[in-house]
């Protein structure tokens, strides 16, 4: 095995060359995912099951735990699903398995996707295989640290504010976002409908563009999939940017911004105009009220959506219940976690009678303006690129007690999920004072994942 671990185009040229089978390469990732059980990454290791024939074909995955994998727990990092067996496989599961691909197992993540350090797991914390001290960003911090452990070849996580791309910076990986719609969530356990996306975490830009390959497409389980041509999202990776229009917003360099991320971005950015690239300052003025607007729109979805988990549908059933009133409250306040109950709340009084107008449809407003002021942009540039995140990768327990500054490490990646676009997070050198990762995020026209991964293949290539 390589030093940096294997790749799709490494396993895949193996395997055809007889240097081990699929079966020897999954047992090597089993024995691997038991000698790192100190990061916590894997809830659960699957049994290995022959592949079908395919682009991933015998390629070794790990996936979120919120998304169901027929015959198998899926607990959304809960103790209210802690025995929910899948009925079936979700579409993206079914997929992947289709193109060959092979699931070693779940893997750990924020309690029903709702954080940004995979500390608020009902299961414990994940640990940053680059340092123990440190999370992995969440909520997919599981799958980012599967894959920066070399646990697996490629991931997949869950993104509905930043979870693919945060965790993917603060681990030193690849993290891609596809467009809302362009991926079906059937099978995928809601957070917020409006949101929410399934995306991979991989090791390189091209095993990102294979896997969203394997992936995408419209389907008929998930009325929100778009009916939009899936192109080859690998077939211009090689190709230049000279001419590329690359539009950076002055908002994502304001305060809050730590240096040293700073340094590298503007670092970057320059090696794109080097490349030929042409580099404009843009303004996105209604980008500032996204986290404001997030906070409103995400959890009166949550609060919808978790509404299901009562104790009698689905999820745990308290035994000190004695009458119905309190089968749903004492089960759902045994089962859920402190940040699920939190955001519920939030959600619920944002949706009651009296408020709505003023907190849920005026939030509706300011994202419709928020989508407009990249429509905007977009008419002028190619891409839009700035950090990934405010910092590198925050010690354990730093920002636990302070709900406030965990949401404000989405600050950069919230933006996107709210008006629907394609992102991706692309590793550009390690901070100066840190000595951790920091990700540079791209940001396409809304289906234009093609130009994104060509950006980010650029950055790679003449960093690498």
């Amino acid at each position: 095995m390589e030093d940096y671990g294997y790749t799709i185009a490494s396993v895949t040229k193996g395997l055809a060359a007889g240097e081990f089978s699929a079966r020897e390469l999954f047992n090597e990732y089993r024995d691997k995912i038991e000698l790192r059980k100190d990061l916590n990454a894997f809830l659960s290791v699957h049994d290995f099951r022959e592949p079908a024939a395919g682009i991933l074909s015998g390629i070794p995955s790990a996936i979120k735990d919120n998304m169901l994998v027929k015959g198998t727990i899926s607990t959304a990092g809960s103790k209210i699903l802690k025995n929910y067996t899948s009925a079936y496989d979700a579409t993206a599961i079914a997929k992947l398995t289709a193109a060959g691909a092979l699931v070693l197992g779940k893997t750990n993540m924020d309690e029903f996707a709702m954080g940004s350090s995979t500390e608020n797991s009902a299961y414990g914390r994940v640990q940053n295989p680059l340092d123990k001290n440190r999370v992995p960003g969440g909520s997919s911090g599981g799958s980012a640290a599967a894959v920066a452990a070399d646990l697996c070849v490629f991931a997949l996580g869950s993104d509905t504010g930043g979870s693919i791309r945060q965790p993917a910076a603060f681990c030193g990986i690849v993290g891609f976002k596809p467009s809302y719609g362009r991926v079906s969530r059937h099978g995928l356990i809601a957070m917020a409908s409006s949101l929410d996306q399934i995306g991979p975490l991989t090791k390189n830009v091209r095993d990102a563009a294979m896997v969203l390959n394997a992936i995408t497409g419209p389907d008929v389980f998930d009325s929100t999939t778009a009916p939009q041509p899936v192109p080859d999202f690998a077939k211009n990776l090689d190709k230049d940017i000279a001419g590329l229009r690359i539009g950076v917003p002055k908002e994502f360099f304001g305060e809050g911004l730590h240096e040293e991320v700073q340094e590298k971005i503007r670092a970057a950015i320059d090696m794109l105009e080097k490349q030929g690239a042409i580099i404009s300052e843009i303004s996105l003025p209604n980008v500032g009220a996204s986290l404001a607007v997030y906070y409103i729109v995400m959890p009166s979805e949550v609060s919808a959506n978790l509404a299901r988990f009562d104790g009698i549908r689905y999820g745990h059933v308290s035994r000190a219940a004695q009458n119905l009133l309190e089968t749903y409250m004492k089960s759902r306040s045994e089962g859920f976690g402190a940040e699920p109950k939190r955001r519920i709340m939030l959600g619920t009084y944002a949706l009651s009678s009296g408020y709505f107008d003023a907190y849920y449809m005026k939030a509706q407003k300011v994202r419709a303006l928020i989508r407009q002021d990249f429509d905007a942009a977009f008419n002028n540039v190619d891409v839009i690129v700035g950090p990934t995140t405010p910092s590198t990768a925050f010690m354990a327990g730093e920002k636990s007690d302070d709900p406030l500054a965990m949401y404000l490490s989405d600050v950069y990646t919230v933006p996107v999920n709210l008006a629907g676009l394609p992102a991706i997070s692309v590793p550009c050198g390690n901070g100066s004072k840190s000595n951790l990762p920091v990700g540079l995020h791209i940001i396409g026209k809304m289906f234009d994942e093609a130009t994104v991964l060509q950006a980010a293949a650029c950055v790679e290539r003449v960093l690498s």
